[in-house]
Formats: C-alpha cells, sequence, structure tokens
C-alpha cells in the first residue's frame, strides 16, 4: 500500500507529514512526499523574467521537499521508504490526485487549511478538490496534529448509514484498520426529529423505530465480517450531526471514516451534506473512501481505488 502526501511548508504540511509518517511506519508501506507548485507562465515573456521565474519555482520546491525529507527522518520514517516529487499543477489538490494516478497510490494524506479550529478538520481549496474527485481514499489531519501525535492508530470509527453501496467502503475501511492493526468501531447517528418532538421519547414513536432500524443495519454490517473481527457497535441520539458526534468518546489514536456521497460518482470520493457535517466536527483524522470502493481479494495487497 503507497501513502502519498501533500506538503507545503508551514504547520498544515508538518500536520500532514506527522500522519503519513504514523501510517506508514505501521503498515511499513513506502511513502511518496509530493510539493505541488503553479506552472510557468503559458504565455512566453521576457526570457530573463521567465528563466527568473523557473529558478524561483524550483528553488522552493526543492527548499520544501528538504524539508518534507529531514522531518520524515525526525519521524522515524526510514529514507530508503521516502520518494520525494515536484509537480506543476494551478490547482494543489488536483496535482496530488495526478501524482496519486502516476505513482499507484492507495492513499492521499493532506492536512487542514490554517484557518481553522485547532483540534479539527478545516477543508480549505486542497482538501476540497480532493474530497470530490480523488480515484483513492483521501485522510485528512485536522489542525494542530503535529504538535501531539498519538503513537499508534488505536481505533478506526466507520460512520455508518445502510445503503445499497455502503457494502464495498465498508470492507474497505476494515482492510485498512486491519493494515494499521486498528480496531473496528461502527457508529451510527440517530437524530431526534425537530420541534417539540425531540423534547419527548414516546414508546414505538418515531425515533424508537429509528434506534431499532438503526442497530438492525449495524448488526447486519457486524455481520459482513464473520465471526473473526471483533466489531464494536454504537448508536449516537441527538439532535444534530455535531452535537452528537460530540457526545461519542474519541481515542487518541482514532481515525474518524465517512462513505461518499451516494449521489457522486463511482469510485471517486465525494463529499454529501452529511458526511461534510461530521467531517468538520470530528475531533481527530478523517478518513473518506470512494463511492463503490471494495477491499481487496485474499493475497492482494489493499488497494481501494
Amino acid at each position: 500500500m503507497r501513502v502519498l502526501v501533500g506538503y507545503a511548508p508551514g504547520e498544515r504540511g508538518d500536520d500532514a507529514l506527522a500522519l503519513a509518517a504514523l501510517l506508514v511506519r505501521t503498515m511499513k508501506a513506502p511513502l511518496t512526499a509530493v510539493h505541488v507548485h503553479p506552472p510557468p507562465w503559458p504565455t512566453p515573456g521576457p526570457g530573463a523574467v521567465d528563466a527568473e521565474w523557473v529558478a524561483y519555482l524550483k528553488g522552493q520546491a526543492d527548499e520544501a521537499l528538504a524539508r518534507a525529507a529531514a522531518r520524515l527522518g525526525e519521524l522515524g520514517v526510514p529514507e530508503r521508504d521516502v520518494a520525494l516529487r515536484v509537480h506543476a499543477h494551478r490547482s494543489s489538490g488536483r496535482g496530488l490526485i495526478q501524482v496519486a494516478g502516476d505513482v499507484g497510490a492507495d492513499l492521499i494524506v493532506a492536512g487542514s487549511a490554517p484557518r481553522g479550529r485547532r483540534g479539527r478538520v478545516a477543508i480549505g481549496s486542497t482538501a476540497d478538490q480532493l474530497l470530490h474527485g480523488s480515484p483513492v481514499p483521501v485522510m485528512l489531519a485536522p489542525r494542530g496534529y503535529a504538535a501531539r501525535p498519538p503513537k499508534r492508530i488505536a481505533r478506526m470509527t466507520l460512520a455508518y448509514w445502510r445503503r445499497q453501496d455502503a457494502d464495498g467502503p465498508l470492507t474497505a475501511a476494515a482492510a485498512i484498520a486491519e493494515r494499521l492493526g486498528a480496531e473496528l468501531r461502527l457508529l451510527t447517528l440517530v437524530l431526534r426529529p425537530p420541534g417539540l418532538a425531540a423534547r419527548f421519547r414516546v414508546p414505538g414513536g418515531v425515533l424508537d423505530r429509528q434506534l431499532a432500524q438503526a442497530e438492525e443495519d449495524l448488526r447486519y454490517a457486524a455481520g459482513l465480517f464473520g465471526g473473526g473481527t471483533p466489531v464494536e457497535r454504537v448508536t449516537a441520539i441527538g439532535t444534530d450531526i455535531a452535537k452528537t458526534l460530540g457526545t461519542v468518546d474519541m481515542l487518541h489514536g482514532e481515525v474518524l471514516a465517512c462513505l461518499s456521497s451516494h449521489e457522486g460518482p463511482l469510485r471517486k470520493v465525494f463529499l454529501g451534506e452529511s458526511s461534510g457535517k461530521i467531517v468538520r466536527a470530528a475531533p481527530c483524522p478523517v478518513l473518506l473512501l470512494p463511492r463503490g470502493a471494495a477491499a481487496p481479494t485474499v493475497g492482494e495487497k489493499v488497494q481501494v481505488r
């Protein structure tokens, strides 16, 4: 399983490196660190100006990758497992997707936008492009992750709603959790009806029916793994996604996985409304799986494209 991490100097890049390093150390996987910079001007100008601009971009890229390599060494990633790449593209997210295709990456790791709340994922332009078109899973580090990274990924919690195309991504997430040596937990958020009805719980009412359906769906999902994989099942009740997710315990070393919207294209990550709210409220790294992703067959590497 090859991991690709996008890097630019600064806190966002350091957060991405800390998460990527944790993943590749655990899985003993190769890592490609990529710095995406703007391309040269498409319209030729005075030769000296063009040459100066190209030289500036090269200098910035070389400096960025030198920092990335040094930081990865400090994080315990062997130099032999790291490949460094520079890529020119007008959009950093699209550039990362292109390089992921070139090197056969199975997972893209990126940091949060610098304007976001510390300890939460903030979706900037790079992450937005990844979350609306990546053909491989995308993992985002919350802002400030590098300041106190865990020693290991302890558990993966998958936000689950049963639907026709959910089984493949579910088993794909479980395969990644297995590679990470992490426990697997299935979580369904049950939202109370709005208005006055939210204050009361009538036996056999709407909320009880929702809860019963959620528990049945979680039993079905856990059954996909047979008896060999212990799977914790959790339902959380609340009035909105962010507040309800806040009532769920999260470990230091948690990863929260989400499915792509069923309205998005097949084999692509596509952040929907509910998943978007979960991503922004999560106090840990988040993993977004492409719609229709599937786990590998026996003997095959984890490749959930």
